[in-house]
């Protein structure tokens, strides 16, 4: 029975990192295809941060409602119907392939990624394990979703070397990525049929009160800003792919294949962090404030590179930031457990800390496009990674509060 449950439990975590790992390829398809994306709607640098700007608005219009719509809704469904409803409005975007067509469907984007899916998907990675392990159950489903991330990732890269320029490359990774989500709809559907979350009993039910509830708990707001923070260093390693090209005159397909692996392969570490959390820290946000700390040092390194250095050297230098990034975002959810938040809260938690924590979208890749475009990549690139590193410092220092703050009211993250 205890090898069914275990073996339950991991072909959930299989199933959630399935259709998470493909949802989300094309809305930050320009963390792989920066340049080839701009080539194909002919964009300015500003223009394609404003895509995500656009996701993100009607994100934090979604969050909450979603969040507690997750809380009253099974989650097998939502994920395979929302993921599903991705692939078919990438395939409009593949037909259309204009910017004021590619805002309308990344508007669209966030009603399938974001509204009821988000915190179904949060959801439901709790509710497999214990609160004991909740640092591994949220790194073993990144690992999942790194692994199809990847393999998608790499069938999209694939697809666009067999065209013969940036335009027509790009829209065959979009029709690759699109095709990605409605098959993982459909085998999300098959697979999480044998792997349902057990009830809640009546105390532990969703009830409206339980929104004002959360919205008083000033751990749960920082949390949010701490999510904010790993995310933002997460989201935005990604500049790593034009600034190798820009800065250090790497290929842009060579560019692009070392960005799925920092962007996603690096996913397969996130099981690491879990561990590291849970058994050497034995404290999220203890583990949280470390690793910040040590991103912050790696990003001063990327300011101290010199302009002589190869562009292997730069390649290589810029994968131990990227690890890290992924290492951290892989356990930075897994902090909610300590901020009073019930099983049965969790979805609306997760929603009113999506709103502060998927911020970053909304304002940083227009800003640092901004940045590029007035500075260039000789100025704006120190801005960009001199950002990064004081938000790290932000996040260490918020993170290390809430350790020695649940460590003096005795109710550690562990818990």
């Amino acid at each position: 029975m205890q090898e069914q449950t275990k073996l339950q439990k991991y072909l959930t975590l299989f199933a959630l990192g399935l259709v998470g790992g493909c949802i989300y390829i094309l809305v930050y398809i320009k963390y792989t295809f920066y340049d080839a994306q701009i080539a194909a709607m002919g964009l300015t640098n500003a223009q394609s941060g404003t895509l995500i700007t656009a996701y993100t608005i009607f994100n934090i219009i979604l969050y909450i409602p979603g969040g507690i719509l997750a809380d009253r809704l099974p989650p097998k469904w939502v994920l395979a119907i929302s993921s599903v409803v991705a692939g078919l409005t990438g395939l409009l975007h593949y037909v259309t392939m204009s910017y004021v067509w590619a805002l309308i469907c990344w508007a669209a984007l966030a009603f399938s990624t974001a509204f009821i899916f988000w915190a179904s998907l949060m959801k439901a990675v709790r509710l497999v394990g214990t609160e004991e392990e909740q640092g591994f159950m949220y790194g073993f489903y990144f690992a999942c979703n790194g692994i199809f991330k990847a393999l998608v990732a790499f069938l999209c890269l694939k697809a666009y070397n067999a065209q013969p320029d940036l335009a027509s490359g790009y829209k065959s990774a979009v029709l690759v990525s699109s095709l990605a989500m409605i098959v993982a709809g459909v085998l999300v559907a098959l697979i999480m049929k044998n792997a349902k979350a057990k009830e809640t009993d009546e105390a532990d039910k969703f009830h409206w009160s339980m929104v004002l509830d959360l919205l008083k708990k000033p751990t749960v707001w920082i949390c949010s800003i701490v999510i904010f923070c790993g995310y933002g260093l997460y989201s935005c390693s990604s500049y790593f792919t034009p600034y190798l090209t820009s800065v250090h005159g790497l290929d842009v397909s060579a560019s692009a294949a070392i960005a799925i692996i920092r962007n996603y392969g690096f996913f397969l570490l996130a099981p690491l962090g879990g561990l590291l959390a849970d058994k050497v820290f034995k404290n999220t946000a203890k583990w949280l404030a470390f690793a910040l700390v040590v991103l912050a040092v790696l990003f001063i390194g990327v300011l101290a590179l010199p302009s002589s250095i190869s562009s292997t050297g730069a390649v290589i230098y810029t994968l131990f930031p990227g690890a890290m990034c992924l290492i951290t975002y892989g356990t930075v959810f897994s902090i909610m457990s300590g901020a009073g938040v019930s099983r049965a809260q969790t979805g609306t938690a997760i929603g009113i800390a999506s709103i502060i924590g998927y911020l970053p979208d909304m304002f940083y890749s227009t800003m640092f496009g901004g940045w590029l475009d007035k500075h260039g990549a000789a100025g704006g690139y120190p801005m960009i990674f001199t950002f990064l590193t004081v938000t790290a410092v932000i996040g260490a220092a918020l993170s290390f509060w809430l350790y020695k703050h649940n460590q003096k009211a005795g109710n550690t993250l562990a818990e």
